[in-house]
């Protein structure tokens, strides 16, 4: 699949109606999800005939990506109910397979490498300090080939350190710097439209 037919079938999914500040509910924009997804395959060949597992999966875009993009099997992961029905409801819209699960990603009691490859827009930790690491920390446990998530410019050192310090990274590299626009939806947003400097990291756990 083309690069820009990824990106105009993910402009097609549903988004949150009422979005949760508390959880950081930001949709996943079509041009920066398709473009994660379609660097996994192209450039690591992470995501088809593997299973992918979307952390904080919210309406599913980065996980129905890898779906299009030929992943064997998909599993989604949010502690909120209504996003994974709006998932859900993406998937049955695209035609595709994809599982659900719902729990807190902290308490998740998966041992071992239990999927190929994790992809995550994790919270950015503006809400409750270190949401992102905590992500972060559980998708270094259970991929067995790689992570890629986007985390604000601001922490990239703070990121990188971390993830080979205390999480068992191999290795964390910044695959590129993205702007990610931040619509208005919530009523403490002054501006129709915020972009924030992110970027797409890849991890490789060690032991692969």
């Amino acid at each position: 699949m083309k690069l820009k037919q990824l990106e105009s079938l993910l402009g097609t999914l549903q988004q949150f109606s009422n979005p949760k500040i508390e959880l950081e509910q930001y949709p996943t924009g079509p041009h920066i999800a398709s473009r994660m997804l379609y660097t996994a395959e192209n450039s690591f060949g992470d995501v088809t005939d593997k299973v992918v597992a979307d952390f904080g999966c919210g309406c599913g875009t980065l996980g129905l990506a890898a779906a299009l993009l030929g992943a064997e099997h998909v599993i989604g992961l949010d502690i909120d109910a209504q996003s994974i029905e709006i998932a859900s409801t993406n998937a049955e819209d695209l035609e595709l397979d994809m599982d659900f699960v719902q729990c807190d990603l902290r308490n998740l009691g998966w041992r071992g490498s239990i999927v190929d490859t994790v992809v995550m827009n994790p919270p950015f930790g503006t809400r409750r300090k270190g949401a992102d690491m905590d992500f972060l920390s559980v998708a270094l446990k259970i991929a067995s080939q790689a992570v890629y998530s986007l985390h604000k410019t601001t922490t990239r050192d703070h990121v990188k350190r971390t993830a080979l310090r205390d999480y068992n990274a191999k290795s964390a590299e910044v695959l590129c710097e993205l702007r990610y626009d931040v619509p208005q939806l919530y009523k403490f947003h002054k501006k129709k439209e915020v972009d924030i400097a992110v970027d797409l990291w890849r991890f490789v756990p060690r032991g692969v």
